[in-house]
């Protein structure tokens, strides 16, 4: 049993009051990737760690992402599919977090295999043996954001994603549509989630974390020039921008209830780039300087101008509260974790 930490109002005391001594494992998958090892120190934070963590350590800082961590143990991902026989009836929950994440990706066997297929056996098993699931999806699937970024289930093959990583995880969604069982599980769409354990993830790590060096060595941080000039003035093309430490509670917060379909992990309010530059200055202590340069040609048809969660339907269901606005959480990732080069 994991330990129990009271608290009066807790999203998690029914989920820790409920566990019985056999259905009490969560296996977390991509345990020691962005999100993934953010969920294990929102569990560990409130007293849990009968965790089974699943992921490949092929970094060096996705090694550190797990330092410190409590967990009962820890698999590569070629033994969680044989040490899942057997022990259907001690698993609570799998957060299946671990996927190809890489936007660039031009494999379409691999992306298929790895993110749909392997989805897909998780599911099916967790189904199967009464497991809770929740798996990532991605804002991917909206493609160019024309259609908007509704989660409702009934727009779901209107979306047409720009990229093949976004395709592989809209098959997925797809399939558990199709089969009639997305609402026996949480699918959860992810939009730009920045924060602290994201320094593995090369050129798909966030711009906060690309543009903090820049701005202590140069003075000025560089975006790049709208391409839809018409809509947008320099630097106020729009993300929905959302902290990983809130991205990880409210994810979390799906283990305490039986709520089952696709839902949006956004704030729900868009920020400007030039708004996010200003954030990055202000947490240094600096005087804000940015510079406008030209987007590829090859970028600019697939580069997103705008995108903002719709979250009206996770708000009927839980309530959109955060702990972070965006200037408070860019300071919170700057000054408590890359100056300090510390993981969460």
């Amino acid at each position: 049993m994991g330990r129990v930490l009271l608290v009066l109002n807790s999203p998690f005391l029914l989920l820790f009051s409920s566990m019985s001594n056999k259905r009490n494992l969560i296996v977390v998958t991509g345990a020691a990737g962005f999100i993934g090892s953010g969920a294990i120190s929102y569990l560990n934070e409130r007293g849990y760690d009968d965790l089974v963590l699943v992921d490949v350590l092929d970094h060096p800082d996705k090694t550190r992402n797990l330092q410190n961590k409590k967990y009962s143990q820890l698999l590569n991902i070629s033994e969680l599919q044989p040490w899942l026989q057997g022990r259907e009836a001690e698993i609570k929950a799998i957060i299946h977090l671990g996927a190809c994440s890489d936007t660039m990706e031009t494999n379409v066997k691999y992306l298929q295999d790895n993110n749909t297929s392997y989805t897909i056996q998780l599911a099916t098993y967790a189904l199967k043996n009464g497991i809770r699931f929740i798996y990532a999806s991605s804002a991917a699937t909206y493609g160019d954001g024309a259609l908007g970024f509704s989660d409702e289930h009934a727009l779901l093959e209107t979306l047409r994603p720009l990229n093949l990583y976004g395709e592989s995880k809209h098959l997925f969604d797809l399939w558990a549509k199709k089969e009639g069982v997305l609402d026996q599980m949480v699918g959860l769409k992810y939009f730009n989630v920045f924060g602290p354990n994201e320094c593995h993830k090369g050129h798909m790590a966030s711009l906060v974390y690309k543009m903090v060096p820049v701005a202590q060595k140069e003075g000025v941080i560089r975006l790049f020039k709208s391409s839809d000039k018409e809509r947008f003035g320099n630097g106020d093309q729009c993300r929905d921008f959302v902290y990983v430490k809130d991205a990880v509670r409210m994810t979390c917060g799906f283990l305490d209830n039986d709520i089952g379909g696709i839902f949006n992990i956004g704030r729900g309010t868009p920020t400007t780039w030039n708004q996010l530059a200003g954030a990055i200055f202000e947490a240094l202590g600096q005087k804000t300087q940015i510079e406008y340069v030209d987007m590829p040609e090859d970028l600019a048809p697939k580069y997103q101008n705008y995108t903002c969660a719709d979250m009206s339907k996770y708000a009927k269901y839980q309530k959109l509260l955060f702990d972070y606005d965006i200037k408070e959480a860019v300071q919170d990732y700057v000054q408590n974790y890359l100056l300090k080069d510390l993981r969460w």
